[in-house]
């Protein structure tokens, strides 16, 4: 059934506000949350105003669809075409982040965390599986129609033969995709994405470009505008900007019942975490199957074959 209603342009506002909080998390001041505020602000008042009254679908159009059944496609591609050493640090994340309890994030940093406690406590785990993993925490200005910004993941620096190649993990990786009002098949390119993204760059940005697509087809569909906070160039400041590596939360002297407390936004965080993680693994295993026998399949008929070439 098609649900259609009411598009209001506030409700593109309250989900940036809602997501919003990601950006003053890291300890800084909040120019960039105030510049994002005002571009939101101008935004409505130049664009989204006039499609206030608009009706809007969730359902998808026949071309709509269409577009974002191919790029459905692309994102899969792109989603596992990873390299063996890639697999095996993605498989390390997601063990550590399911023996993660709650007790552990509060020897990670003393007082409110901020919900980075979980980034900070996967590094120091990695590190003791012998990875040089950091919390990344990048800030860039605003430029243009590019509202200003500041981001937390980790990296992974693998060296090889005298070369380095850094790789990326970010713990809440969806979420920088949700976007108000979308249509039903943009939900399930979304749901198709890794809960935690782990890989190089190059793979992350081929990703970013898809899904940018796939935002501007969906809200297209609902005549919904496209904000500059959904571009490419807003998303690829997150991962590509200028940032500090630290190992360990800076510290400060809090004692007391105030040791244990602060800490409900990364236990939240964890809970979600946890649970996404473990239905996308389990999805993945139930067609691991498939593979294995159509590949045994594959094998079998192939030394048959050479059986009967051999008579």
């Amino acid at each position: 059934m098609m649900e259609c209603g009411l598009w209001i342009s506030a409700g593109d506002h309250q989900n940036k506000k809602g997501n919003s909080n990601n950006n003053s998390l890291w300890g800084f001041n909040n120019e960039s949350e105030h510049d994002l505020a005002l571009m939101v602000s101008d935004f409505l008042e130049n664009n989204g105003g006039s499609a206030g009254a608009d009706s809007w679908c969730s359902s998808d159009t026949d071309s709509g669809l269409s577009d974002l059944i191919s790029l459905s496609d692309k994102i899969s591609y792109h989603k596992h075409s990873v390299c063996q050493y890639d697999l095996d640090l993605l498989s390390v994340v997601h063990s550590l982040i399911l023996s993660m309890v709650e007790t552990h994030l509060h020897y990670v940093k003393s007082g409110p965390c901020n919900a980075s406690c979980i980034r900070y406590y996967l590094v120091k785990l990695l590190r003791l599986s012998g990875y040089d993993a950091a919390v990344c925490v990048s800030r860039w200005q605003r430029s243009g129609k590019v509202p200003g910004g500041d981001h937390e993941y980790i990296d992974v620096v693998n060296y090889n033969n005298g070369n380095s190649e850094r790789l990326i993990i970010d713990i809440d990786f969806r979420s920088h995709f949700e976007i108000a009002r979308a249509v039903d098949s943009y939900d399930q390119i979304l749901n198709s994405l890794p809960v935690v993204y782990v890989g190089s760059w190059i793979r992350l940005k081929q990703l970013l470009q898809l899904m940018v697509e796939a935002a501007r087809s969906s809200l297209k569909q609902n005549s919904m505008p496209f904000p500059p906070w959904r571009s490419l160039a807003y998303l690829q400041a997150k991962w590509q900007s200028p940032y500090q590596r630290q190992i360990a939360p800076i510290e400060h002297n809090i004692s007391g019942s105030n040791v244990w407390s602060g800490h409900k936004q990364c236990k939240g965080h964890l809970r979600r975490l946890q649970p996404s993680l473990q239905s996308e693994l389990e999805a993945e295993r139930l067609l691991k199957p498939i593979n294995i026998d159509n590949t045994q399949k594959l094998k079998h008929e192939r030394a048959r074959r050479s059986s009967f070439r051999a008579l």
